[in-house]
């Protein structure tokens, strides 16, 4: 490669602009990490390669500068040593220092498409940000130092933006000031290697003012510039961690123990307002146990956002953990953003765990969006169908079963029953909760269970159960009449000291979802009124959000025709169904038919006469006298003068003051003279002919119809023959 031409104080500011290239386009990782992890590695990782080819640059006695290769031995040294103490100096005092730098060069990219933004600032996850910057800040200055081309140093900054793009992707923030910002210093580097005199104040003078507007034009014009498609991302291409077994029990186990000592305090919440706690989601039943298919992935802090409701309220918590057992992590439903306590999420559910268990002790905020649904949102939903939804459907026979259980036959009898008269998935919803209110009691000591012979016990003899029996059998219920659904645990309730609730383990509630479409999982309550009357503070349990939801459930379904949730109680579930009502009867699709034929014959009549003469009064002075012709054989017709086709104009014009009386004889003389000399006459009729032709029309129809009268016209114009009669009219005048 030839060196660059120019001075060296060209060269050496031209090294100078490609390190700010280069820390800039490091900055752009803030999507991925934010902007305080990322801003020393990068500015680091730009300014020593910078230094260390500035250094190797200078000429040495009569043979020239460094060779290249040099420079490379001694950058790939340096990087390392400004690695090792800059960003992994804890695996340096630990003695981890060569896995954790191998994990960070390999493999910290996977890790990072695994993980909700923004990442972690680990050590390992920064090596990349550090060893992407370093290489394309050494690059371009090399580049700079030793060749002429003016853009050219720019090639390897582009490579970082390529490689932060692609890991940024959904990531929260903007980088849109800092594409601005490489822009105006790509600029500035044309300038500075540009060659001839002047070429080390140009750039101070020009070019930079230049630049500063080009780049300002830039950031304007990025925030309108229109987008037609989503970005490419590849965390689509990385496969997700397999569903992971995070707790040994299943907190759906623990609620009957729970419910039995009910004074433990599970943890403590500090906040304004009182929301319901979820604990976790279990989406999957083999026929004995739900469990969870949650795919957790680790995260900085966000929680991917869920369906957005047209109404919703933040919340803020302060959660302290006292004796809440397993590695399930407390918050209101939907969370937002988790600090204080390292947590994996599920992106689908928005559930939370901890990576290790839980201990007394710790404590975390938590910011969650909890929506508000209306009764018209809920009112005009439909089941979501989608792949999640498919999977919440599903019935499965239990663990070794080689036919299905019977009690599925059962469960659907009984579903059927209670949901009879519903005419929409929310009615059917809301009806299988009523009806499980009043149907059995709630019972605390009722022995624990939730699988088939459990649920069918409690349905068919027991009828009194926990909070367990009712979420389970509601789920198992709605599965069977295609209804997706899961259940989920948490806690709703409290004793409220000031800001703070105390959450126990009497506290504990299981309520089951059911999916619809563009709303999401939505809440439904089938517990007795009882259980809620049973809480110590009955105010804290009947929360503001939850009561809005239960009321909205019960309008949206009376909104519906068909039988309404209150009217539930004259079904026995228990008793086989009725059979639905059969397809419509084929007189019924006939009837309508014949209606619609018969409206439409009645629209034609009324319509057509309006649109002919409109047309009649149309185009040249000759086809006016014409159509007025037309019109006026009509207008004779209703008088019963059908035989005018066959007729002169002079002889209709006697006939026709016949049939209506003298009056009509002058108009229609003067209109058969007129329509005569249009026809035979050497010279064209002018418009003040067609216009006196026209008035004489007119006048002979205020005559018919004073004669015939309207209702005579009426019904002759809905007679077939009539139309009949007009068009051999109108073929014998043509």
């Amino acid at each position: 490669m030839a060196p660059a031409g120019g001075r060296p104080v060209t060269r050496y500011a031209s090294i100078v602009v490609t390190a700010c290239l280069a820390a800039v386009a490091g900055l752009a990782f803030q999507r991925v990490f934010g902007l305080g992890p990322v801003v020393p590695v990068a500015a680091v990782a730009a300014a020593v390669p910078t230094l260390l080819c500035g250094l190797l640059s200078g000429p040495r006695k009569d043979r020239g500068p460094w060779p290249l290769w040099i420079s490379l031995v001694l950058t790939v040294v340096a990087w390392a040593g400004t690695v090792s103490v800059t960003v992994l100096r804890p695996a340096l005092r630990d003695g981890t220092l060569p896995q954790t730098l191998r994990e960070g060069v390999l493999g910290a990219w996977k890790s990072i498409l695994t993980t909700l933004l923004p990442a972690p600032a680990k050590p390992e996850y920064l090596v990349l940000v550090h060893v992407v910057v370093w290489l394309a800040a050494f690059a371009a200055a090399e580049l700079a130092l030793r060749t002429s081309p003016r853009a050219l140093p720019c090639v390897p900054v582009l490579g970082v933006w390529a490689v932060a793009l692609l890991l940024g992707v959904d990531g929260p923030g903007s980088n849109l000031p800092l594409a601005a910002a490489t822009v105006v210093l790509i600029a500035v580097l044309v300038l500075v290697r540009a060659d001839g005199p002047g070429a080390a104040w140009r750039p101070l003078l020009v070019g930079v003012p230049a630049a500063a507007v080009l780049g300002a034009l830039a950031f304007a014009a990025g925030t309108v510039v229109p987008v037609s498609a989503d970005p490419y991302d590849p965390r689509e291409q990385v496969q997700a961690p397999p569903p992971q077994q995070r707790d040994g029990v299943s907190p759906l186990d623990r609620v009957g123990g729970w419910l039995l000592s009910p004074d433990q305090v599970m943890f403590t919440v500090r906040s304004k307002r009182n929301e319901i706690e979820r604990l976790a989601v279990l989406d999957r039943f083999d026929g004995v146990t739900w469990s969870s298919t949650a795919r957790f992935v680790p995260t900085g802090s966000r929680v991917p956002q869920g369906p957005d409701p047209d109404r919703e309220h933040e919340v803020a918590q302060h959660i302290t953990i006292r004796d809440l057992p397993g590695v399930w992590v407390p918050a209101a439903d939907r969370p937002r953003e988790v600090a204080g306590l390292p947590v994996v999420v599920d992106p689908g559910s928005g559930a939370l765990a901890a990576a290790r268990p839980l201990r007394p002790g710790q404590t975390y905020r938590v910011d969650s969006v909890v929506p508000e649904w209306t009764a018209d949102d809920l009112a005009g939903a439909d089941v979501a169908a989608d792949a999640e939804a498919r999977a919440a459907r599903e019935l499965p026979w239990g663990p070794g079963a080689k036919e299905p259980p019977v009690q599925i036959a059962e469960f659907r009898r009984f579903a059927q029953a209670a949901t009879r008269g519903a005419v929409s998935p929310i009615q059917k919803a809301a009806m299988l909760a009523e009806y499980l209110k009043r149907y059995a009691r709630y019972d605390v000591t009722a022995p624990p269970g939730h699988g088939y012979r459990q649920l069918d016990y409690f349905l068919g003899e027991g009828r009194r159960g926990t909070p367990e029996h009712f979420a389970t059998a509601y789920a198992l219920l709605a599965r069977t009449i295609g209804l997706p659904s899961r259940v989920t645990v948490g806690f709703d309730g409290g004793d409220r000291a000031g800001d703070t609730v105390q959450v126990r383990s009497g506290d504990v509630m299981v309520w089951p979802e059911i999916k619809f479409d563009r709303l999401g999982w939505i809440r439904f309550n089938p517990l007795p009124d009882s259980a809620r009357r049973s809480k110590k503070n009955d105010s804290v349990a009947a929360g503001e959000t939850e009561q809005k939801l239960e009321q909205a459930q019960k309008n949206a379904a009376s909104q519906q025709r068909g039988q309404g949730p209150g009217d539930t109680t004259q079904n026995d579930p228990r008793k086989p169904a009725a059979a639905d009502g059969g397809p419509t009867p084929w007189w019924v699709f006939a009837a309508l038919a014949a209606g619609a034929l018969a409206i439409g014959y009645l629209g034609a009549v009324l319509l057509a006469p309006a649109l002919r003469r409109r047309r009649r009064r149309a185009g040249t002075p000759a086809a006016r006298i014409t159509g007025a012709w037309h019109q006026a054989l009509d207008h004779l017709a209703d008088v019963g003068l059908s035989t005018a086709r066959t007729l002169t104009a002079h002889e209709v014009a006697r006939f026709g003051a016949s049939a209506v009386g003298e009056d009509a004889h002058g108009h229609l003389g003067p209109l058969a003279d007129l329509v005569n000399r249009s026809r035979f006459a050497a010279s064209h009729p002018d418009p003040g002919a067609a216009d006196q032709a026209w008035r004489h029309t007119d006048e002979l129809g205020r005559l018919v119809t004073a004669r015939a009268g309207r209702l005579r016209q009426f019904r002759r114009r809905l007679h077939p023959r009539s139309l009949r009669d007009r068009r051999a009219v109108r073929t014998r005048g043509r």
